[in-house]
């Protein structure tokens, strides 16, 4: 137990600095970006003065180091700085509007990737040498070569165009959310917090297209990574004797998925990490109103401070994700604390 909380400790601290690189590595991205972003936002035509008044208002007049000390402390107090357009919202306001979406999207693709990769996984690992196998493989490198929009106009031609079963674009139906608050801003908990099961139902509906587009292309990695450690595992004493003793096959399976599981949950980590961070494809395809559409939205009117402040928000998420990841393979695996 000592042990895992000196890790636990140990790999707390070593984040802070990579947290602190990650944060100064964005701060001075954007400052060495060709263009001034207030001329930018506001026009060459724009009055001089205005121009000085508006980058006085968003600190960008003051020396680069004191800018780069008020962008730390800011960050330590949960001040992520201010929109420079409608209304000078706090971008911390702006990032939690659109946050539920690409959260909700993240949870539903990340399950299907993870659900197709460690079944064709399992499958092609068990198999491993057959014509099964090779298939299984081949969609692997199939599936994570794919286009996701391409892959997911396909699907919305097919089941929404044709078929007409599924919708193809936003969350949810508008007429339905009238006189509804969310709880949460995830629609699918929110209609069964709320009692409204036509919520939670078209919700369900909404996500299933680009859910199913976002985890069939991960899921390939899964897929060769599950089928690699099964083999791996499978070649080793410990199955051999248990084959010897005379255990069931769903036994001696259960044994080996148990060992071959603890590199894909750190590829699992890292995955979801990413899949939060980069759904943007897959948001832009079907119009989902999550962080990555909101961030391109913002990338095209200049919103200098609401650029930095996402992608400072998607760094910090990312390295907790990390730390929470090792601590989970820790727990699993206690070999990694000495």
């Amino acid at each position: 137990m000592a042990s895992l909380r000196t890790y636990v400790i140990v790999r707390t601290l070593m984040t802070i600095p990579i947290v602190l690189i990650l944060l100064t590595l964005v701060f001075i991205i954007l400052r060495v970006m060709p263009g001034d972003p207030i001329t930018s936002m506001v026009g060459m035509k724009a009055p001089p003065e205005y121009i000085e008044m508006l980058k006085e208002k968003a600190g960008l007049n003051k020396p680069l180091i004191i800018q780069y000390l008020d962008y730390l402390f800011g960050i330590l107090r949960g001040d992520f700085g201010r929109s420079l357009i409608w209304g000078e919202r706090p971008v911390l306001y702006e990032i939690f509007d659109h946050l539920p979406a690409t959260i909700e999207l993240t949870i539903f693709g990340f399950a299907v990737s993870v659900i197709i990769g460690l079944i064709t996984g399992t499958i092609a690992g068990v198999r491993s040498g057959t014509k099964t196998d090779n298939a299984l493989r081949i969609y692997s490198i199939l599936a994570y070569a794919t286009f996701i929009p391409w892959l997911g106009m396909m699907f919305q031609l097919i089941f929404g165009v044709y078929l007409k079963l599924l919708p193809i674009s936003g969350r949810i139906e508008p007429s339905l959310t009238i006189d509804w608050k969310p709880v949460t801003g995830l629609y699918v908990l929110d209609g069964i917090l709320t009692g409204r099961l036509d919520i939670t139902i078209d919700a369900l509906k909404h996500l299933i297209l680009p859910s199913i587009t976002l985890g069939i292309v991960l899921s390939g990695a899964y897929t060769r990574l599950v089928r690699a450690n099964i083999i791996e595992v499978l070649g080793q004493d410990f199955v051999r004797a248990a084959k010897a003793r005379g255990l069931s096959e769903i036994k001696v399976l259960r044994h080996v998925l148990k060992n071959a599981f603890i590199p894909v949950l750190t590829m699992m980590g890292l995955q979801f990490a990413i899949l939060l961070t980069g759904a943007v494809l897959t948001e832009t395809t079907f119009s989902w109103p999550g962080m990555g559409t909101f961030l391109l939205e913002r990338i095209k009117y200049v919103d200098y401070t609401t650029i930095q402040g996402t992608i400072v928000f998607f760094a910090l998420f990312v390295s907790i994700v990390n730390l929470v990841v090792d601590i989970l393979y820790a727990l699993i695996d206690p070999r990694i604390r000495y």
